[in-house]
């Protein structure tokens, strides 16, 4: 029997993983610093006895679009965003090294300063501590000075510096956590040229348009992919009639 059957289904099974990856774009089309996950299909050859227009389908996530998305002005000073290319580095629950492009940042109760997803934000000795203060600023360099409770309002002491970095995108992956992190697992060297603007967030990079268009296409090669299933059940049964008759 020929492996039409088999192929269609490849084809079916993974093209609704591709859709699965456009629709978990979607559904972060508003989180703040998201970058849209890309999606590609290959063909495999079918092993074994078949004819060589035969080949199976895979579908894979190639790479992440780390293309900037757009200012989001809040006005709030703990908001905070790269300006260009680059990475503000946090720990990862593993302890590991991992990188964002935007946090809305926070300091718990410990004094210890957070991004918007929970994670400690690392700085120059790793994750940066924020001792009482009356203000809170970040410098366009990463840097984080307070005025302490009692000080002057013109005295801000130097605290800390955001470790930013910008290394090649071509070894960078996205983990399951969200997160960026190097495909080496070693941590990126800070980059001084780097820059951050206080009072921004940036939005996710997805373009709902390019999204809807993605999935409705797939959709239409779904479609088509069942058919063929169900052209391969006929021949079946019409094969299965032929040889009773015999």
């Amino acid at each position: 029997m020929d492996k039409m059957l088999y192929v269609a289904m490849t084809g079916a099974s993974q093209n609704a993983l591709a859709q699965q990856a456009h629709a978990n774009n979607l559904a972060n089309i508003s989180t703040t610093g998201f970058q849209r996950d890309l999606e590609q299909a290959r063909s495999m050859p079918v092993f074994g006895d078949s004819f060589p227009s035969r080949a199976y389908a895979m579908t894979e996530r190639p790479a992440t679009d780390f293309s900037a998305g757009a200012m989001i002005e809040t006005g709030r000073e703990l908001d905070v965003a790269v300006s260009g290319s680059g990475f503000m580095a946090v720990q990862a629950p593993d302890g590991s090294e991992a990188y964002v492009r935007t946090g809305s940042l926070n300091i718990d109760a410990l004094g210890v300063l957070r991004a918007g997803n929970g994670m400690p934000v690392l700085g120059n000795g790793g994750p940066i501590a924020v001792p009482p203060e009356q203000k809170v600023e970040v410098g366009d360099d990463g840097t984080i000075s307070i005025r302490a409770m009692g000080e002057d309002p013109r005295v801000m002491a130097q605290v800390d510096r955001i470790k930013l970095v910008n290394p090649d995108t071509k070894g960078l992956v996205k983990g399951l956590d969200g997160l960026i992190h190097t495909s080496s697992g070693q941590p990126a060297d800070a980059d001084v040229n780097v820059r951050v603007v206080s009072g921004f967030l940036e939005a996710s990079n997805v373009n709902a348009v390019e999204e809807m268009t993605s999935m409705l296409s797939l959709s239409r090669q779904f479609e088509l992919h069942i058919k063929m299933m169900n052209a391969a059940k006929e021949g079946d049964e019409a094969m299965a009639r032929v040889l009773q008759i015999g």
